[in-house]
């Protein structure tokens, strides 16, 4: 049975009970103490917690999922997986365990030909929580599960959570006996290997509290209502279902393993290292296949460094199998959206966007491959230097951070080099990184409040009426108050508060448009409003500082917003709806958009490409934009269904996820997308636009600038002023001025070299003179010199070797030059042959001038540059090095 046809029959059955089907949310979680969606359950969350109130008392899904906890682990075993999907069905404090539980039994056990699973009932072994007898009684009494096959486990086993503060619950499990080959008997606390869990059934009555572990946390209390949240790993099903040995290879996992083994010329079952390799490879392509979909793009921080691991992990394991500088993500990624289609249709419309940014991110790892490896090569030689035999923390951070290195894979090559790795120390860093990040992304829509206490807002007041697609100002009234993050009843002068209005004009930050600004005023009292966030859905809130007066909740207030402002966000908002139109008529469809802002007068549009894009593209798109605008067209905006809008082609952005009903916005037949945003009247309100250029933002996604409007006009006419000033200082007319200043600035650098070649002859001049001046000490021929200031570090170094080269093979020599090319004192140290002959090491005598100097250096024997910070210690120095000459001489 395909695992397609699992969720389906899965769906099917819960649907005929009286459940409402909801489609899988986005990997992306709303939850701000979550990166990504690591449970069935998440999406529900809200509603077990009674913060808001679920649109239905019964559902069913099938939800993407991503945990990275054990991503080490994933490939070496065959159970761990980045990836999952979770068949759940879900009771709102309708239903509880006398359902739930024979929901669970009759579908596994009743037959394939009426729709369930077909599961024989003598190989199902069930667990409950040790004190749940009300459990193990209706296993035993309602179902007839044999008491004997009825096992109690403890709380690390069956009571679930998160892992975050929230719903818990004692659950009871389904396993399946898949006979004595794959183990000893005696039920799953013997052995769960042999004994595979199958269904989880939560039972939903506790809030528990922050703590590590499975049991070390607090429970806070009961919910408002008893709920159910079960749980049936598809994978696992698919497994079983299609008789297979494990997860990777069951049809939409096996099929990327096989097509991997074949580029890569390898057979998986023959060798365990290589079978590693191609577990991951499976992993993680279908893992980075979804969150790309879903909208993630690889970064530094948050779940885009998760993505990033993930996609380089595949690579490097492509290259221990021996893919060498071949790319083989496309292929794979092909494989896996054709697998996984199935069941999420979008993945074959998005697939070019896919597969643009996993080819980019192929092509910038295999580079930095190359890159990080001598930086790698340069960190061991210098931790060798230092006689240590472990690389630090920072130094593989760095690697990470910088240069995109892996962490696993700087383990490796430094065992290879007979190192160790401060592994505390990196993850320590990499923690401190993260926790920054998810910190600042919570803040910013949360501004550090418990969420919990915007779902109680929400849930008392109700969902937040937008007025602002008409209007600019209007009468509300305070529902909510918060001041750091606690609800008040009233707030005074000088206080930074949070305003919820049960309606308002005023544009909460989102879709890349910046939050409109203004005032809320209350009889006596005025907040100037300077941010506007949604930190959860049906709520807004307005963030400022009360500037006079008391404002209180209940109040009648008169809420404005800052029009000039919400005009031109509103012009840009419109600018970047074309733009993008413009990019994807000049680069094909694969020009998705991943990203924008959308300020006053400026802004800024990310999207996904393979490379930099040529000027000529940009004076175009931007040529084609502007000819719209004359034409001045009508913008529209309009609410129809998420079908017909596909069906019109309107473009949704890369990743964003939408509900049933969604809102087009067109600009005449040139430009029509979904969005939510606010935008002008018609396009000749735009004024102008001008395209300021494009850089890279990261792997397969650039950035292009813009401004609109009277900030374009404001810029052109800079531009003319200047081009003005240039033409009459130049004597040339416009059109002359790029030769005419390409040849000054050839000219320039060919007097620039002809000055450097002279500077440099006139140092090496001195080099006979100094050699035939040099002291005689204890048989050796010793030459100290100070070039003068300006000389640079690479002229020092010829100097040095030059007077050095000077001397008979036979004569023992030292060199010793010193100098300040800019501010900062260098010295460099030749030693011939003979000369090391009579234990002189010029690492050792450039170590001596740069402590004198204020710093260090050091090199090979033969020689060696150092510096320092002091210019004036020179001479100093230079002493210093005769002495320490002479000591060794003696």
């Amino acid at each position: 049975m395909e695992s397609a046809e699992i969720a389906r029959r899965f769906l099917r059955f819960f649907e005929e009970r009286g459940h409402t089907v909801v489609p899988s949310a986005s990997l992306i979680a709303e939850d701000p103490t979550l990166l990504l969606v690591p449970a069935g359950m998440v999406p529900f969350k809200p509603y077990f917690l009674g913060q808001r109130t679920p649109p239905y008392k019964r559902a069913a899904s099938v939800q993407k999922c991503v945990r990275t906890p054990d991503i080490d682990e994933v490939g070496k075993t065959t159970r761990h997986a980045t990836f999952f999907q979770m068949l759940g069905n879900f009771s709102f404090g309708d239903y509880f365990k006398d359902d739930a539980i024979p929901f669970a039994w009759e579908l596994l056990t009743r037959s394939e030909a009426d729709g369930g699973f077909g599961f024989p009932e003598d190989r199902l072994w069930v667990t409950v929580y040790h004190d749940d007898d009300e459990a193990a009684e209706l296993w035993n009494k309602k179902v007839g599960v044999p008491a004997e096959r009825i096992q109690r486990r403890g709380m690390a086993d069956n009571f679930w959570s998160m892992g975050v503060p929230g719903p818990c619950g004692p659950c009871t499990e389904i396993y399946y006996d898949r006979g004595p080959e794959y183990g000893r008997e005696g039920g799953p606390i013997a052995d769960e290997n042999r004994y595979l869990e199958v269904w989880n059934n939560v039972f939903m009555q506790f809030e528990r509290g922050a703590g590590g572990g499975k049991e070390d946390f607090p429970i806070l209390g009961d919910l408002p209502a008893k709920s159910v949240d079960t749980g049936m790993g598809l994978e696992r099903m698919a497994a079983i279902l299609q008789g297979v040995d494990n997860i990777y290879e069951i049809d939409t996992t096996y099929k990327i393993l096989d097509r991997a083994a074949e580029l890569t010329k390898t057979r998986y079952g023959r060798d365990e290292r290589a079978d590693i390799s191609l577990r991951v490879v499976a992993d993680h392509v279908r893992t980075g296949t979804m969150l790309v979909a879903d909208g993630v793009l690889p970064g530094n921080e948050g779940r885009g460094y998760v993505l990033r691991r993930i996609l380089r992990r595949s690579i490097r394991n492509l290259r221990l199998l021996g893919s060498g500088e071949e790319r083989y993500m496309h292929e794979l990624t092909a494989v896996a959206v054709d697998v996984m289609g199935e069941l999420y249709p979008e993945l074959k419309a998005d697939a070019p966007q896919i597969h643009g940014v996993i080819d980019a991110e192929e092509a910038s790892f295999l580079g930095t491959l190359r890159t990080g490896t001598a930086i790698f090569d340069a960190a061991v030689e210098e931790t060798k230097r230092k006689s240590a035999t472990v690389l630090s923390g920072d130094q593989a951070f760095q690697l990470h951070d910088t240069y995109g290195f892996p962490i696993d894979l700087t383990l490796e090559m430094a065992s290879e080099q007979g190192l160790k790795v401060d592994e505390e120390g990196f993850r320590r860093l990499m923690k401190e990184q993260r926790d920054r990040a998810k910190a600042d992304a919570a803040a910013k829509k949360t501004g550090n409040a418990d969420i919990s206490v915007f779902g109680q807002i929400l849930e008392k007041a109700g969902k937040v009426e937008f007025l602002g697609y008409d209007q600019v100002s209007a009468e509300s009234e305070v529902v909510g108050l918060l001041v750091d993050g606690a609800s008040v009843p009233a707030a005074g002068a000088g206080t930074t508060v949070e305003v919820v209005l049960g309606r308002t004009p005023f544009y909460a930050e989102g879709g890349g448009q910046l939050a409109d600004q203004g005032v809320i005023r209350a009889d006596g009292a005025e907040v100037e409003v300077v941010d506007v966030q949604s930190p959860v859905a049906g709520l807004v809130v307005h963030r400022g500082k009360v500037r006079g007066g008391e404002i209180r909740v209940g109040d009648q207030v008169q809420a404005e917003i800052d029009v000039e402002r919400r005009r031109a966000i509103s012009r840009s908002h419109t600018a970047t709806h074309m733009v993008h139109r413009g990019f994807r008529n000049a680069l094909g469809e694969t020009a998705a958009q991943a990203g924008s802002e959308n300020s006053p007068g400026r802004f800024r549009f990310d999207f996904t490409a393979a490379g930099a894009v040529p000027p000529s593209v940009l004076r175009d798109v931007e040529d084609e934009v502007n000819a719209i605008l004359i034409n001045d067209l009508q913008v529209n905006a309009f609410h129809t269904s998420q079908a017909e809008a596909r069906a019109m082609g309107a473009l949704a952005l890369f990743g964003e996820k939408y509900g049933e009903t969604v809102r087009i916005v067109e600009v005449g037949d040139y430009s029509r997308e979904l969005c939510g945003g606010t935008h002008v009247a018609s396009s000749g309100q735009l004024g102008l636009v001008k395209v300021l250029g494009e850089s890279s933002i990261g792997a397969g996604v650039r950035r292009v600038e813009a401004l609109v409007g009277l900030d374009a006009f404001r810029f052109l006419a800079r531009e003319s002023v200047l081009v003005a000033q240039l033409s009459e200082q130049l004597k040339a007319r416009r059109e002359e001025l790029p030769e005419r200043i390409e040849g000054i600035v050839t000219r320039l650098r060919t007097a620039e070299k002809d000055l450097e070649r002279l500077r440099s002859a006139q140092v090496l001049a001195v080099a006979g003179e100094l050699a035939a001046g040099a002291r005689d000490v204890h048989g050796v021929s010793v030459v100290t010199h100070r070039a003068p200031d300006g000389t640079s570090a690479d002229d020092l170094r010829k100097l040095a070797l030059d007077v050095r080269g000077r001397f008979p093979a036979d004569r023992a020599a030292v060199v010793v030059v010193a100098g300040v090319p800019g501010d900062r004192p260098v010295a460099v140290a030749a030693v011939n042959e003979a000369g090391r002959g009579r234990g002189l090491k010029a690492g050792a005598l450039v170590g001596v001038a740069a402590k004198a100097l204020g710093g260090g250096g050091g090199g090979k024997d033969d020689v060696a540059q150092g510096g320092g910070a002091r210019p004036e210690s020179i001479g100093d120095a230079l002493g210093a090095v005769e002495q320490a000459i002479a000591q060794t001489l003696a």
